[in-house]
């Protein structure tokens, strides 16, 4: 039977993905919307007003609940459904994953997936040619600063934010799946970051993350690999 709650996201969207990976890992069913949110579908910018995925419809007549945006549906889900949770009882680490959430969502996005995936991804997208190669360097350079602040993090710590996994590690597989998906993830020169990624991409929430496929950008030779 259907679930009773429909998630609106595009598969190769880091946000997306973030409430994809912690919907299966709190146990959660849903049905999928895909929306091609570039196409600026008007169903889509009804439900919100930005006219971006992702957006988490669930329950239905007075106790329908309608939470727009990953940071919203992330915090929605962790207050609403409490048999699994994704943040620590500790105060200092429910601080650190949320710091963590903020540090891939605003900085990591503006600095490498603003490069990236607009280069790789976006421009294919919006049929605007071929990739511009002085924005790709330039999101690898961010990038390996990146995980390189990352990998001394994990090598002090289990998990991004302590000794558990939680919401930060969830923001950072949500943006760097999709890094790893078009072959831009340099895992050999982050032993720490690549143990991580390994751990985490072994969880169950994240195998349908690999099982997507954007046409015309096939994801790389080691995408599906558990063990790269």
């Amino acid at each position: 039977m259907p679930a009773d709650r429909i998630l609106h996201h595009f598969p190769l969207d880091p946000f997306s993905r973030q409430v994809r990976l912690a919907l299966t890992e709190k146990k959660l069913g849903f049905d999928e919307q895909v929306e091609r949110y570039w196409e600026r579908p008007e169903g889509l910018a009804e439900l919100n007003p930005s006219g971006l995925p992702p957006v988490l419809i669930e329950g239905q007549g007075p106790h329908r609940v309608m939470a727009c945006e990953a940071r919203a549906i992330l915090e929605y889900l962790e207050e609403a459904h409490t048999g699994f949770p994704l943040m620590s009882r500790d105060l200092g680490e429910r601080a650190e994953a949320r710091r963590l959430q903020d540090w891939f969502d605003r900085k990591f996005h503006n600095e490498v997936n603003a490069y990236l995936l607009y280069e790789k991804m976006e421009r294919r997208l919006l049929g605007l040619g071929a990739p511009d190669l002085a924005g790709i360097r330039r999101g690898r350079e961010a990038l390996r600063g990146h995980l390189a602040y990352l990998d001394g993090l994990l090598d002090a710590r289990e998990w991004l934010a302590g000794r558990r996994m939680s919401l930060g590690d969830i923001a950072a597989a949500g943006h760097l799946s999709v890094i790893d998906y078009i072959g831009e993830a340099p895992w050999d020169q982050f032993k720490h970051v690549r143990t991580w990624y390994m751990k985490i991409k072994s969880r169950p929430c994240f195998r349908p993350l690999l099982a997507d496929r954007m046409p015309g950008l096939p994801p790389s030779a080691h995408y599906h690999d558990l063990d790269f």
